[in-house]
């Protein structure tokens, strides 16, 4: 018999100009900033039922994602703590949770397609 193990609902590299860096220029002129969230959980009901209240819905978590690039931070930890802990705390049902963000084109002094910072979470209560 088959069964499903495990599914993921993954948004890539939504694109936000934001006002986020330590320096402050960064805070001054902002700059582009790209995030992605992966997200397990059940999905095993939704490809039965085709029904979004079954499944995370993509929109929700781009409104969260907004909202929290909107705010200015120093530090993009900071920034992709705030994303993951609205995220779980707005989706409980999420097993795990992983927020990258990357800011494109960082002060650094080097040529690079971005820096960025990834986070990952665990709901250990997700396990009883």
């Amino acid at each position: 018999m088959m069964r499903l193990t495990q599914g993921k609902i993954f948004i890539k590299d939504m694109r936000f100009y934001a006002r986020h860096g330590v320096l402050p220029q960064e805070t001054l002129t902002g700059g582009d900033f790209l995030v992605s969230v992966e997200a397990v959980c059940g999905l095993q009901r939704a490809t039965e039922t085709d029904d979004v209240a079954d499944t995370l819905n993509y929109a929700d978590i781009h409104r969260m994602v907004k909202e929290e690039m909107a705010v200015p931070s120093k530090l993009i930890e900071h920034v992709a703590g705030r994303i993951g802990r609205r995220i779980l705390c707005e989706m409980p049902q999420i097993e795990e949770l992983t927020v990258s963000v990357t800011k494109e084109n960082p002060p650094m002094g080097a040529d690079s397609r971005g820096a960025g910072v990834q986070l990952h979470w665990r709901n250990d209560e997700k396990d009883n």
